[in-house]
């Protein structure tokens, strides 16, 4: 006979709630994993284009052949979109640096702290000054790596925007650079090629 009293079957109860749970559950973890896939497929396009460009991977390091620059000479590169400069100092220019009293320099630093010291490898490659060609000031390139340009009353870069000179370790000497040419870090791949990133 029927159960005319109104009151359900606690076993019938207990079967539903469990079911009831079960399907709870489930909306619940398909829910949260479609949230957390549309989040995925929303976040990866913002966050790989932050990653650099195949372009400025290649730029991320350049190598020079340095076999055909004369000492006493300088030229000019591009790294990182920046110019760079490359000196093959004499062995006046050389003596000339090692001869200034680092106590009153500005930005105190040897020579051999901006060539030898400053990676690996190097020895036997101290005539080779390697650095940026920003000034320090305001970012202008300087003068001097070129051919007949001004090198200022040092011998080294002449800064033309705010007049910083720099001597032929590309240290600040004269002018409103806080801070000498920056020495990039590079590496002799050979004797004719250095690696400059």
């Amino acid at each position: 006979m029927a159960d005319t009293t109104g009151t359900a079957d606690p076993a019938h109860i207990a079967g539903s709630e469990g079911e009831g749970v079960r399907r709870r559950d489930f909306i619940n973890i398909a829910a949260v994993s479609a949230a957390g896939v549309g989040g995925i497929t929303l976040l990866y396009p913002l966050i790989s284009q932050m990653a650099p460009s195949k372009d400025v991977l290649a730029e991320s390091s350049t190598e020079i052949d340095i076999s055909k620059i004369e000492p006493g000479q300088a030229i000019k590169a591009i790294f990182r979109k920046q110019p760079l400069f490359v000196r093959n100092l004499t062995q006046v220019e050389i003596a000339e640096a090692n001869a200034v009293d680092i106590s009153t320099l500005r930005d105190p630093q040897t020579l051999d702290e901006r060539t030898v010291e400053a990676e690996k490898n190097k020895k036997g490659k101290e005539n080779w000054l390697i650095t940026m060609g920003v000034c320090t000031h305001l970012g202008c390139v300087p003068l001097g790596a070129g051919e007949g340009e001004i090198k200022g009353e040092f011998g080294g870069y002449f800064c033309p925007c705010h007049g910083s000179t720099y001597d032929t370790a590309a240290r600040i000497r004269k002018g409103p650079a806080p801070k000498n040419l920056e020495v990039p870090v590079y590496e002799f791949t050979s004797d004719t090629v250095v690696k400059v990133g």
